[in-house]
């Protein structure tokens, strides 16, 4: 795989000597390299010629053509993740930032589509898997043949993920899976699911959680009721019922060594989602800015440009300062991940910052807009509505500022 970022000397410093990812002496040079510009470019055009035309249909419908989904699919933005030997594009952390950063400059029901089979969906087989299980699963998802989805969430297990209820009973070699999950996004559509399971309630995180993979149509397992949300139409949010649903035991996350490993899963495939919401959330944020720099520039009032008016230019110049600030805090924590470092606390901050960031900039757009950013006229609305659960999902702010503040305390 080729490096994502370069410097300016190439991976030494001026006195030769290898660089060290953590050296506060070290400057990034965030050229892009030209595979990366190119598959940018690509998915740029894609956006503006095929999926901005359709995303008021989208919204008012609920429903992404499965024309669309097939480009998706021919594009390969199900396997940007997933390594070239199991049939993805593996482009690391900072390609795929890139690539969500595009496609959140429009409604974001696309990104949520292809979201959990480069994330949270298939990244626990990735990182945690037997052989066998990446090589029977991750080429059906990076082609797009199989959705997948990430079953954590629980009436009782939101931020406190390590709550869970729904319980996996041995029975030989079987587990008896029974419980509820919510919140799940594509479980209505969903061909595979990884499903996060108490098997020692007295151990619970540590030790007495296990991962499970679980195919559609296994017995005892089935999709519930659609959420109706306030925004992300487009994308389905359903709950995921097992009710004695066996399966057997080669289904654990990483084969029998693995039973009771399933929280240290599901935080690892966490850590890496942070970063990617951040990338969308930056994205969203860059494209409200583009409108309203546009928009300002039209719209006249008191006879002269309302870009002219000094209130206006410092809400502009504040989104644009806080989207340049993001981006540089996204795109190094995203580095350091792609240089095999720890980033929990960097993920965390960018998750935070990029999140909080892009809700500022979504209220000052509709401040901007002024009556017409109510109005379902102008996407400025939606990116409000939409925005508003980056700050909720994959870990709330207040779960990140936990994160961080544990990070920077511990021993």
């Amino acid at each position: 795989m080729a490096p994502l970022l370069h410097y300016h000397m190439g991976i030494q410093k001026q006195d030769g000597t290898e660089i060290d990812p953590w050296d506060k002496e070290v400057v990034v040079d965030f050229e892009i390299p030209e595979n990366l510009a190119m598959i940018r470019e690509t998915i740029r055009r894609f956006v503006q010629q095929d999926l901005e035309p359709i995303s008021r249909k989208v919204e008012e419908e609920d429903n992404i053509p499965e024309e669309t989904v097939q480009k998706m699919r021919e594009l390969g933005l199900f396997g940007l993740s997933i390594p070239e030997v199991y049939g993805g594009l593996e482009l690391g952390t900072f390609g795929e930032c890139l690539v969500y950063e595009e496609l959140t400059k429009t409604n974001a029901c696309f990104r949520s589509r292809i979201g959990t089979s480069n994330g949270i969906g298939s990244m626990g087989i990735l990182f945690d898997g037997t052989e066998e299980q990446k090589q029977k699963y991750l080429p059906k998802i990076a082609s797009g043949q199989w959705t997948t989805c990430f079953a954590l969430s629980e009436p009782e297990a939101g931020s406190d993920a390590a709550n869970v209820q729904t319980t996996a009973e041995r029975d030989g070699e079987y587990f008896v899976l029974n419980g509820l999950k919510h919140f799940i996004t594509n479980g209505d559509i969903a061909d595979l699911a990884t499903v996060i399971t108490v098997t020692d309630k007295q151990k619970k995180a540590r030790g007495g959680i296990t991962a499970f993979v679980v195919e559609k149509n296994t017995p005892g397992f089935y999709a519930g009721t659609i959420e109706r949300k306030m925004g992300l139409r487009g994308s389905h949010t359903s709950e995921l019922i097992f009710d004695q649903c066996r399966v057997p035991v080669r289904n654990v996350i990483g084969g029998e060594p693995m039973i009771g490993s399933g929280f240290k899963t599901a935080m690892s495939v966490l850590d890496k989602g942070r970063l990617t919401m951040g990338a969308c959330a930056l994205g969203a944020a860059q494209k409200l800015l583009e409108l309203c720099v546009d928009y300002s520039k039209e719209r006249v009032q008191f006879k002269k440009p309302i870009a002219r008016f000094q209130s206006v230019q410092n809400m502009l110049a504040d989104m644009a300062t806080e989207i340049y600030a993001a981006r540089q805090m996204l795109y190094h924590a995203a580095w350091l991940r792609d240089q095999g470092k720890k980033v929990i606390k960097e993920a965390s901050m960018a998750k935070l910052f990029c999140t909080e960031m892009a809700c500022r900039v979504a209220d000052n757009a509709v401040q901007i807009f002024g009556g017409m950013g109510y109005m379902k006229d102008f996407p400025v609305e939606r990116f409000y509505r939409d925005l508003r659960l980056y700050r909720i999902y994959e870990g709330t702010s207040e779960i990140q500022r936990m994160v961080i503040a544990r990070e920077l305390t511990k021993d």
